[in-house]
């Protein structure tokens, strides 16, 4: 049995030329002998028209939505990143990650994140990224990631645009310095 390196971030190194994950930051959710699962966290995009949700009774809503693109693999699910304390019924279909940090596929917590006043805290994620048995521990290997720890706070304060730069330097080094190596494709 290897040791799970979840949960960490995963911050991708210059020689991770894959478009889906050039200068990202990975939020590892769960990893195993099965492979792993994790959610890209600083790939926001903003919605523009109606949103239609898949829920009992149907929500509609025409307001911007600030929706984060979690990794290539089934774009079509979705999950919201909680920032808090667990609740002390955790809904079903929930994946708790940290003490403070878990992904929720409620359908009430969807709803009031689509009202016009969203809780604080909660990220909607569409989209995951995954690795097969063994793969990631390829990528690493292959110098492709850097691990840090995850901190709930530095997740939901840090601008997107500046996450992967600041969780480098957030390691002591200096992402301009990084050396490429022998590259993952």
């Amino acid at each position: 049995m290897s040791i799970s390196l979840a949960p960490s971030l995963l911050l991708s190194m210059p020689q991770l030329k894959d478009p889906n994950f050039e200068r990202t930051v990975v939020l590892l959710c769960r990893h195993g002998e099965d492979g792993a699962f994790g959610l890209v966290i600083n790939r926001p995009v903003l919605t523009t028209g109606r949103v239609a949700v898949n829920l009992d009774p149907p929500f509609e809503t025409d307001r911007e939505l600030q929706v984060w693109v979690g990794g290539p693999v089934e774009p079509q699910r979705s999950w919201m990143l909680v920032h808090g304390r667990l609740p002390d019924e955790a809904p079903a279909g929930g994946l708790t990650i940290t003490d403070d940090l878990y992904l929720s596929t409620s359908p009430t917590l969807l709803r009031q994140s689509l009202a016009p006043d969203p809780p604080p805290g909660v990220r909607l994620v569409v989209g995951y990224a995954g690795w097969g048995p063994g793969q990631l521990e390829e990528e690493l290997q292959a110098s492709a990631w850097l691990l840090s720890d995850v901190d709930p706070g530095f997740i939901f304060s840090t601008q997107s645009e500046k996450m992967w730069e600041s969780a480098i330097r957030r390691l002591g080094a200096d992402p301009g310095a990084l050396q490429m190596s022998k590259g993952v494709h």
